[in-house]
């Protein structure tokens, strides 16, 4: 009933590095919420990622640092979403940023596999998104092919803060039960 994450960094040879977090998002909740710490131990916190509001379809979701100090929000934009995912995350004071899925075809396809009552084949294809802001690219997330749930994060943007991008990647697989 928990969702477990393991952030680690990409060595230039494409392994993993050092990890970066440890994260849990408990399911079945009615106001989400997900805690990041330094490492599988729990015992020191990172950040956290929490819902505003209690089961809200476009939910706006608060980062926190360790000590409560906010980081950024992320959100999903409930209509745009309809066939295509959309997110709009923010960094207050630094990026405002839009990521949609790459692939038109690949989101509509996955809404069509949605439709088959077929609940124990999952949709295999990976999806990918990318955030903009200002027409720039401020960070990818691609998801790779494989039995387990794998994404590399590609953070361009050097303003934006790892945390609010971390928080935003787990949330892709997370919130939206891929």
């Amino acid at each position: 009933m928990i969702n477990r994450y393991v952030v680690t960094e990409t060595l230039p040879d494409g392994s993993d590095g050092k990890v970066l977090a440890f994260a849990e998002q408990k399911r079945m909740t009615l106001k989400e919420q997900m805690t990041f710490y330094t490492d599988e131990s729990r015992r020191q916190v990172l950040f956290t990622a929490a819902a505003r509001q209690i089961v809200d379809l476009g939910a706006s979701y608060d980062v926190r640092d360790a000590g409560g100090g906010v980081v950024g929000t992320f959100s999903k934009r409930f209509g745009s979403s309809l066939l295509r995912s959309t997110w709009e995350m923010d960094q207050p004071g630094s990026i405002a940023a839009v990521g949609r899925e790459r692939n038109r075809f690949v989101a509509v396809a996955r809404r069509l596999w949605g439709l088959v009552p077929l609940d124990f084949v999952p949709f295999m294809w990976p999806y990918h998104f990318d955030f903009t802001s200002d027409g720039g690219q401020v960070m990818r997330v691609d998801k790779k092919f494989g039995l387990r749930d794998r994404y590399v994060v590609d953070v361009q943007s050097p303003a934006l803060d790892l945390r609010l991008a971390i928080a935003q990647a787990v949330a892709l697989d997370a919130l939206q039960s891929r």
